[in-house]
């Protein structure tokens, strides 16, 4: 029963995150989109930045931005701000349910972690908490008025956190700390700084004392740094789905390589949505990091594996799919924390085994993302024989 609750309310956070996330991601791209086509009116306004006229579902709308606030406030005044809070509480709820709860942090380290379950938890808190107390001291310190300076010594830091987190969980778990750590940075640039900010413009206005001019530019910087990182974090968000990045032994890399290619996708929208020059090289710094991600993470047998892998047959393979793989992949799963097989992926009969080859190679062989935190402990030597039976064809006669 307690594995049964756990997967509905893991289903429930996860669908309520999801849709917050689109919410949030939405409106980022909608304002970037929305400052950088922003013209003069016809009769220009002093206070006025520019305006945009729109059509939509049979609907024209006229948009102004003022360049500091109104002298006047209207009587209703729409933020956005709570799609980011669901968003971040969902995800660490989420975070909490599927890695921290489930199996009792079973699924948050592997056989190779040189710390236990508990001590990984508190890593993980630790991390969200220190990298946001990091992060904001950089950019509220004369160093975040450098621009590309602060911005080199983030990367490099998210780079060190991404590394020190492959080194302390699983490759999946590194993977969502690195987008929880990035999620918490995001949401909190929303309420600690970009609504502080306009708040207070809302209340000097109200009050009819002189606003800080300063804060708009302070709270569009945090902004725009989370336009940037909204596409690695939903490359994050399904990175579970592809054991190729997340299960290569160079995890964090791949990771690293994957959040640059987002970045520099981001960036293209951005300078085409402001009307700028030559951009195509962000399409080729995409391109090209996508073709060399291919190729590093390309299975043994891509690049040049031997055809003279001694003959492994069914019968000695069987064992070690019923020992390591099926207490998780079985019509009657017996590993806590399951109640049905994941992806309703069993291998309880020959012909289930065999159709699933190819991926049984990619998984258990290649980036050896399976079992789960190699939750049975599965040699290296079975590895071998698991991949050499499917090179030779997975036969399952006897």
């Amino acid at each position: 029963m307690e594995a049964h609750l756990l997967e509905w309310v893991n289903l429930a956070i996860r669908w309520l995150h999801i849709i917050a996330g689109i919410a949030w991601i939405g409106s980022s791209f909608f304002f970037m989109w929305l400052d950088s086509h922003l013209e003069p009116g016809e009769t220009p306004k002093e206070d006025i930045e520019g305006e945009l006229w729109m059509v939509h579902s049979g609907g024209f709308y006229q948009v102004e931005k003022f360049k500091v606030a109104p002298t006047k406030m209207p009587k209703t005044l729409h933020w956005f701000k709570w799609e980011a809070a669901v968003t971040w509480i969902s995800g660490i709820s989420l975070l909490l349910v599927a890695f921290y709860l489930t199996g009792r942090g079973v699924f948050l380290i592997d056989g190779s972690s040189p710390v236990s379950a508990p001590i990984a938890m508190g890593i993980g808190i630790a991390t969200l908490v220190v990298g946001w107390l990091v992060y904001d001291g950089i950019y509220r310190s004369p160093l975040g008025k450098t621009g590309n300076l602060a911005a080199a010594i983030s990367f490099v830091l998210l780079v060190v956190a991404a590394y020190f987190l492959s080194e302390i969980f699983s490759g999946r778990a590194a993977y969502i700390h690195v987008g929880a750590l990035m999620g918490t940075i995001m949401a909190f640039n929303v309420w600690a700084v970009i609504i502080p900010s306009q708040q207070n413009l809302v209340n000097a206005t109200l009050a009819g004392k002189p606003r800080d001019l300063s804060m708009g530019p302070k709270a569009k910087q945090r902004s725009v740094h989370n336009n940037y990182m909204t596409l690695p974090v939903i490359f994050i968000m399904v990175s579970g789905h592809y054991p190729s990045t997340f299960g290569h032994e160079m995890n964090w890399l791949v990771l690293i390589g994957l959040a640059i290619v987002g970045a520099t996708t981001r960036h293209y929208f951005n300078l085409r949505n402001a009307g700028a020059g030559f951009k195509g090289w962000t399409w080729g710094v995409s391109v090209a990091g996508m073709a060399a991600l291919i190729v590093y993470t390309a299975p043994a047998m891509l690049q040049g594996e031997a055809d003279d892998a001694p003959r492994v047959t069914y019968a000695q393979i069987q064992p070690i799919v019923a020992e390591r793989c099926t207490v998780c992949h079985s019509a009657t799963p017996t590993q806590a924390g399951f109640s049905v097989a994941p992806l309703g992926v069993v291998f309880d009969q020959p012909q289930d085994i065999q159709a699933m080859a190819d991926r049984i190679k990619v998984l258990s062989v290649t980036t050896q993302a399976m079992p789960l935190g190699n939750l049975t402990s599965m040699t290296e030597e079975e590895r071998r024989l698991v991949g050499n039976w499917i090179d030779a064809g997975a036969k399952i006669e006897q």
